[in-house]
């Protein structure tokens, strides 16, 4: 049978660490993708060259020429301007949508059939974007965001009672940034509520804090944002795609009536495999989840609203 193709746009550093992480797992052969003539095949050489040591098979090759993705079955996006200190994820959208442009035209011509994982910033528009200049079907094309969300989230609460993170599930709503929604309703500790095992106010805090999770980074970094986490949750939905998991997973998905809402991209949780967004859950949700869940919605809204495609 043969291998899947794997193109990941962006040879930045979520990049290298995506190509790296999906070498060791041989999910598929891997084509990095950049404009920067030299660093994708730089980095695809570095890994390839511990391939014999990591004991994988995975090709890996580095490009700057769109020609070299034609026939992916998956395409993972970080190409965009990272975040600085200071910088919200909305301040990237003007300079990143031309990006998302180019992409999404060149995904389209040489991989028509594909599944795509967007992970550029502001992520909801990005992704919504991404969907409109390809004409893909909505299951097509897919935002990563709840997924790192719903890590962040689950670090937090495992540090707070020292539990390991392994029996820590939780989720995560909307967009993907300071108006997300956190439910620790729908969270817990190995079946238990996470609202019997910590009181309001701790779990007020930790709520905020996956709020500001990526900007606490980027202030400590200088340089860049978060890499490694956002990698990870790349790879994870690449999993489930590419292995058929049927994996259920917080993430940026078309909403055509769900949650009754229309026409942008939202964190829902969603059934990833092999057709790609298989399915997407309804949670029942409070009055005070609900108005939160409103204000995302409201701001991806502007901010799609900004878009000339």
């Amino acid at each position: 049978m043969a291998r899947k193709k794997i193109s990941l746009i962006g040879g930045g550093q979520i990049g290298g660490v995506m190509t790296q992480l999906l070498a060791e797992k041989q999910l598929g052969d891997v084509v990095l993708l950049d404009i920067l003539e030299g660093m994708p095949q730089g980095k695809a050489l570095d890994i390839a060259h511990a391939t014999p040591v990591a004991s994988t098979d995975t090709r890996i090759v580095g490009s700057n020429d769109w020609k070299d993705t034609a026939g992916s079955d998956l395409y993972i996006v970080t190409s965009g301007l990272p975040r600085k200190p200071g910088m919200s994820r909305d301040d990237l959208l003007a300079a990143n949508i031309k990006i998302i442009r180019d992409v999404a035209t060149n995904i389209r011509e040489q991989s028509p059939n594909s599944i795509i994982i967007v992970v550029a910033n502001p992520l909801d528009a990005m992704v919504w974007a991404t969907k409109e200049l390809t004409g893909f079907r909505r299951e097509r094309v897919v935002g990563m965001a709840g997924v790192l969300d719903a890590s962040r989230f689950r670090f937090f609460v495992a540090e707070s009672l020292g539990v390991s993170v392994q029996d820590v599930t939780t989720m995560v709503l909307g967009g993907h940034g300071d108006s997300m929604v956190p439910l620790p309703r729908y969270s817990n500790v190995s079946g238990i509520p996470l609202t019997d095992l910590m009181d309001s106010g701790t779990l007020e805090e930790i709520v905020k804090r996956v709020r500001g999770a990526g900007t606490e980074i980027v202030a400590l970094l200088k340089t860049g944002s978060a890499f490694v986490s956002p990698a990870y949750g790349s790879v994870e939905m690449a999993e489930a795609i590419l292995l058929d998991q049927k994996r259920v997973l917080p993430c940026a998905a078309y909403l055509d009536g769900e949650y009754g809402i229309s026409g942008i991209y939202m964190g829902v949780p969603v059934l990833l495999g092999a057709g790609g967004v298989e399915k997407i859950f309804e949670l029942d949700l409070e009055p005070d989840e609900r108005a939160l869940l409103d204000k995302s919605v409201e701001h991806v809204q502007r901010l799609i609203a900004d878009i000339k495609l």
